[in-house]
């Protein structure tokens, strides 16, 4: 099976791979395809490899510089999922926003009156579980944002220490400050670390002013953004590095 066969078929079977071309140096146009499972395909050598699981998890295209070559890596696989817990006024909002940027909306709460397709109409999944179940099933990766909209300690304690134990890139809760402390109470008493809780974005979202749930929805989408890029998320007039990320 040639690189470029078997990239066809990870890409309909949704693996997570890169794809290393040189584009200057020896040999110019050679390729390795390396995929997240430790399978490779090609003749380059062993530092790309190495180099390869830091590169899918970083999910963006990079220019790299290796002894005195220039290789282009191009990563491949699913898009991001955005799990949200707690079928509430602004979870639909958030899966309308998840799905504008390509991503994988899923909705779960163990409410079914709330869990509903008529309430939830953008999400791709609805789950009627409550939060160890529902967790269990979609098993957060690292390609993962997870928000917790419930306001119930009964949901938001194990929806929030379940997403702790995963690899999620993004972990957010929405609430008022108050709400945040006394999660945090919750939480350390429930055996979760001061270090772990530190993982938790609460309250959720930039401080963009939102009032309605469409308004909150963009704030938390904005945030997980600004965290998977590794940004800041402050305004781009004062910010002092490049607008755009760069392929480096």
């Amino acid at each position: 099976m040639t690189i470029y066969e078997r990239l066809k078929r990870a890409i309909e079977e949704e693996e997570r791979c890169v794809l290393y071309t040189v584009v200057e140096g020896e040999p110019l146009g050679g390729k390795l395809l390396v995929f997240e499972s430790g399978e490779t395909l090609g003749a380059l050598d062993g530092p790309l490899v190495a180099q390869a699981n830091e590169i899918i998890r970083g999910a963006r295209p990079k220019l790299l510089e290796l002894e005195g070559r220039k290789v282009f890596a191009d990563v491949h696989g699913p898009p991001p999922r955005l799990f949200v817990y707690g079928a509430v006024d602004a979870a639909d909002s958030l899966c309308q926003a998840a799905k504008l940027l390509g991503w994988e909306a899923i909705v779960a709460d163990a409410r079914a009156k709330f869990a509903t397709k008529e309430r939830m109409p953008h999400a791709d999944e609805i789950i009627v579980a409550w939060p160890e179940e529902a967790l269990a099933q979609v098993a957060p990766d690292h390609a993962t944002a997870v928000v917790v909209l419930t306001h119930d300690d009964k949901f938001d304690v194990p929806a929030l220490q379940g997403a702790l134990a995963t690899e999620a890139f993004y972990i957010g809760a929405l609430g008022s400050r108050r709400n945040q402390e006394r999660r945090r109470e919750r939480l350390l008493a429930a055996g979760v670390s001061a270090a772990d809780f530190e993982r938790i974005s609460g309250p959720c979202g930039l401080d963009v002013g939102a009032d309605t749930p469409a308004e909150t929805a963009l704030s938390i989408i904005a945030e997980i953004l600004a965290v998977r890029a590794g940004r800041e998320g402050g305004s781009l007039r004062t910010a002092s590095g490049r607008i755009h990320v760069e392929v480096a």
